[in-house]
């Protein structure tokens, strides 16, 4: 997936996010994430906060995308994707939430890229997501790329297991974590979900703040 970044006000500059100056009408930093989906399946996240109530595939995505759109989404607790279909102008599921931190994987059904904005605030302070033993689809919290534990603050076990999709072979990277280090270190893109295979429960939790 190929992501775009205008971050306002943001110095991310260094974590690989390209950030602009422009009218803050609050406290908080807002920008918008491109996102591109090209022709197929891609694994995705929300980068950004868009506010209460407004974390949902059906805003998020809007109506703009192409008819036979497909989300799945994980469910960790029975093993099961949850289908988010668009069809006939409007999305079978409209609750279906997908906050930042989460993810899924969303199937393009045409022969061209796909490009889809995301708007919203970048998250500060003290960040937490829950990571249950077993698998999951998990995402950064923040618009930042960079190696999954020591940039983005992921804490990896001995032999857990992250699987990055890869657009061009249609397969998985996987990067496996043995012997107290990666088999393939695991980079994370802005708006990049991915799945995770934890031995034991955990939670990601970092501090981030965007203030100079």
């Amino acid at each position: 997936m190929r992501t775009k970044t205008l971050l306002l006000t943001a110095a991310l500059g260094a974590a690989g996010v390209a950030s602009a100056m422009a009218q803050v009408y609050s406290v908080n930093t807002v920008g918008y994430v491109n996102e591109v989906f090209p022709p197929g399946y891609t694994m995705f996240a929300n980068p950004l906060d868009a506010g209460e109530g407004n974390n949902l595939v059906s805003k998020l995505l809007g109506t703009a995308v192409p008819e036979g759109t497909t989300v799945y989404k994980f469910n960790s607790a029975t093993g099961l994707y949850n289908i988010n279909g668009f069809e006939f102008g409007e999305w079978s599921d409209k609750l279906m939430t997908l906050a930042p931190g989460e993810g899924a994987y969303i199937n393009n059904p045409t022969t061209a890229n796909l490009t889809v904005t995301f708007v919203g605030t970048v998250m500060e302070g003290t960040l937490s997501t829950d990571l249950p033993a077993g698998f999951s689809i998990r995402s950064s919290k923040v618009p930042q790329a960079g190696q999954l534990d020591t940039v983005l603050g992921f804490p990896v076990g001995e032999g857990d297991t992250v699987y990055r999709w890869d657009n061009g072979t249609k397969g998985y990277i996987i990067c496996t974590f043995e012997f107290g280090e990666w088999g393939i270190k695991p980079v994370i893109n802005v708006g990049e979900s991915f799945f995770v295979n934890k031995k034991v429960a955990a939670t990601w939790t970092r501090t981030f703040d965007v203030s100079p």
